[in-house]
């Protein structure tokens, strides 16, 4: 039971646990408080009365005996500081029996949805929720189709455009939500769209009509302290400093905590010769926040004092997006000395630098009007290391355009632009600029690997994907990653298992270093029948759970063993049968995933009675068929590693005819054939809920293909069932036919020969 925090500034939490006449008091706090006290009290008796020491080193922890008829919500438990103000109280809440709550629901289609204000909180909430794969988008565009001329839904689209460095097709969406906003008052109740055109209109470099929006803007008082601040950053940037005092005060005015309006003043005062106001400002904003580092910087260039400038680059870390995003906050209001001189200041190594450090440099220069100094910066850029540089910020959309137009041979800028583009889901935008960059440089293995995974996943050409990755892996041999995603690409492509396991086995370093390409070699091994090979691999080796590898490694653990458990059932050999099945009760640590509770084992058990069998055990090979007789027995879609598996309930049905139930065995391969045949032509999407995969997706899944697939593979396994072996076989190959790796398909297919 956690206490509720009265107040968000007392910075306390208490833990109430009451058991058998025994209460147990914690209290842990986030600040130094001297002498608070901690009381423990009921029906007037206090239990516990203390002054304690709090603080995130010393916590507070006492058990005392309580009266045992008390009843919990008749404690009550105070900690107060040494001025007995209350930092957090708590009473436990009497047993109320409330109502379960309405499970969450699905957003439905656009289309599904009657109303527009439905349609645009959908939007809204999947914007908030970052859903990987319902877009936003969807919802607002048939929100506008139904009612072009919506206020929230043209600014809302705008809006997720804008946020995308689409300022041109942003721009009309904002204007048309102002349109209808004003065509009854001038003056409108809400200024979001106009503060965004303003934003827009900023980033397209129109600023006298940002200025006007932005003004038009501080109607509204949910808007006042951004549009004031915007307002003072294009003042400051035309030198109009009183001006920009004006509206920087008026921003504070509305958001006085607002720690990049404060640096602003401080750099506005500073220009103004008001050092003395300046500093004074410098030492509040620092008490209320002593990161404040655009502040810190103000006061080195105010004092000159080399200690403070110490002092500030110790509290960075070294950490360039920190340094960056102060120097934009100096360019974004025109002092680009400034910016340069602080941006510079995290470059602790000039000849290796993240890239967007010479690129804003280059920008700056470019902005303040000296090309020579801008081109002198952004040919360094592309010379740094490309090693983990991921464009994020909208101005890195325009320092990265800058440099395009001013060094037009520079390969990296385009390159680094379309990782943006990529990210914001701006594809075509994407594919044009590393198309750009490879025209440039045809020597670096990145780009082809973007191009890549674009042409398969977005333009639907696998071709072209596979010659991009083959070049991007020739370039470089050592890269593990590209060989794990070309071994994957081969696979979509349906390469032959012993062509594949050839290509992994010419780069054995490679292999080796990571999990996912490994466990590919040892599966391949499976699939060409060598089961010892695959086991003694997996056994090998130390494996680490990985996302989207759930349920992979213990599979093939569990495949091999099936494997080499058949090949000496064929060859008479049942305890070797047996040690190798008694292998999968357990899973070795090495393997990295322990069994789940419950997980399905009916082949493993169906398998193990039939060793017994052979051996003559027959009492304990009935046992081991009663098992896997269980389990469930509906057919599924099966789309997770943890779901019913089809072949579960194959496995299910051969014990039952072991055991001599044949209506219940044919039942059950009668549903795995009726559903197959019922479900082959759905329609198939990732739940709205789910939230992983049984793989990692480097492709893009065709789902209403797998759906076909697993749906031939239920025909196949119910006809193999139900004895009808040429039935049985079409659906095996015509699996196999669609995707050869397969597995199920495969092995069942032996069982029709």
């Amino acid at each position: 039971d956690l206490g509720v925090v009265k107040n968000a500034t007392k910075e306390a939490m208490v833990n109430l646990e009451i058991s058998e006449g025994k209460a147990t008091v914690k209290v842990y706090t986030t600040g130094e408080y001297s002498s608070a006290t901690v009381t423990l009290s009921a029906k007037g008796k206090i239990y516990i009365h203390e002054v304690v020491d709090l603080s995130p080193e010393k916590s507070f922890e006492k058990q005392v005996a309580v009266s045992t008829d008390l009843a919990d919500e008749e404690l009550s438990l105070v900690v107060k500081d040494k001025r007995s103000r209350i930092l957090v109280d708590y009473n436990p809440e009497p047993p109320v029996l409330k109502p379960i709550p309405d499970p969450a629901k699905p957003a439905l289609d656009p289309k599904e949805i009657s109303s527009i204000e439905q349609l645009y909180l959908t939007a809204l909430h999947l914007e908030q929720y970052r859903h990987a794969t319902y877009s936003p988008v969807d919802y607002y565009q048939e929100a506008l189709t139904r009612e072009p001329d919506d206020v929230r839904c043209n600014n809302g689209l705008g809006l997720w455009l804008m946020r995308r460095g689409q300022f041109a097709k942003a721009e009309p969406l904002f204007r048309t939500a102002i349109k209808t906003l004003t065509q009854r008052n001038p003056n409108p109740y809400d200024g979001e769209s106009l503060f965004n055109l303003g934003l827009c209109l900023r980033y397209q470099g129109k600023t006298d009509e940002a200025f006007d929006k932005f003004y038009k803007a501080t109607w509204n008082a949910a808007w006042q302290d951004a549009a004031y601040f915007n307002l003072a950053q294009l003042a400051s940037m035309k030198n109009d400093l009183d001006e920009a005092l004006d509206t920087i005060n008026h921003s504070l005015i509305r958001n006085w905590h607002n720690h990049k309006a404060r640096h602003l003043k401080v750099s506005i005062l500073r220009r103004l010769g008001k050092s003395q106001d300046a500093l004074n400002l410098i030492d509040e904003s620092l008490q209320i926040d002593s990161f404040n580092f655009g502040v810190l910087f103000e006061k080195y260039l105010i004092t000159g004092n080399t200690s403070v400038l110490e002092n500030l680059k110790h509290m960075m870390r070294g950490y360039i997006h920190n340094y960056i995003e102060f120097s934009l906050d100096y360019a974004l209001a025109g002092m680009f000395e400034e910016a340069d001189a602080f941006l510079k200041l995290g470059f602790e190594d000039p000849e290796n630098v993240y890239p967007m450090g010479y690129y804003f440099l280059g920008w700056y220069a470019s902005q303040s009007g000296n090309d020579t100094k801008a081109l002198e910066y952004l040919q360094k850029a592309a010379t740094m290391k490309p090693d983990y540089c991921f464009p994020n910020r909208l101005e890195e959309i325009l320092a990265l355009q800058t440099a395009m137009q001013l060094n037009p041979a520079d390969a990296k800028a385009p390159f680094y632009l379309g990782n943006f583009w990529y990210g914001a889901r701006q594809y075509p935008e994407a594919i044009s600029c590393w198309e750009k960059s490879k025209d440039l440089d045809d020597s670096f293995p990145t780009v082809h690997r973007n191009l890549s995974l674009a042409y398969y996943n977005k333009t639907n050409e696998p071709n072209r994907a596979l010659f991009e990755l083959e070049k991007a892996f020739n370039l470089d041999t050592s890269d593990s990653r590209i060989l794990m995603e070309l071994d994957q690409l081969y696979k979509k492509l349906q390469y032959p298992y012993a062509k594949r396991l050839t290509i992994l086995e010419r780069y054995p370093d490679c292999v080796d270093y990571r999990d996912d390409v490994y466990l590919e070699r040892a599966t391949l091994y499976n699939q060409l029948g060598e089961y010892k090979k695959a086991l003694d691999l997996i056994m090998n080796r130390k494996f680490h759970p990985w996302e989207g590898g759930e349920g992979k490694v213990t599979g093939q653990y569990i495949y091999s063993l099936i494997g080499l458990t058949k090949k000496a059932l064929k060859s008479g050999q049942f305890d070797e049968a047996i040690s190798f099945l008694k292998a999968t009760e357990t899973y070795p640590h090495n393997l990295g995933e322990g069994k789940l509770f419950g997980a399905q084992e009916n082949d493993v058990n169906y398998w193990m009675g039939c060793a017994y069998e052979g051996k003559g055990d027959l009492d304990t090979a009935r046992r081991y068929w009663e098992k896997a007789s269980a389990g469930l027995s509906e057919p599924s879609a099966a789309m997770f590693y943890n779901d019913q598996q089809p072949d579960k309930i194959f496995y299910q049905g051969l014990a039952l005819l072991k055991l001599g139930r044949k209506n219940e065995a044919f039942g059950r391969f009668n549903k795995l054939k009726d559903y197959g045949e019922k479900h082959i032509f759905d329609k198939v999407k990732i739940d709205y809920f789910a939230v992983s995969l049984p793989d990692l997706l480097i492709w893009d899944e065709d789902l209403n293909r797998r759906n076909e697939q697993h749906c031939h593979y239920l025909m196949g396994l119910g006809y193999l069932g139900l004895k009808q072996f040429d039935r049985a076989k079409q659906e095996f190959e015509k699996v196999l036919s669609m995707d050869i790796n397969n597995q199920g398909a495969q092995i069942h297919l032996e069982m029709t020969m």
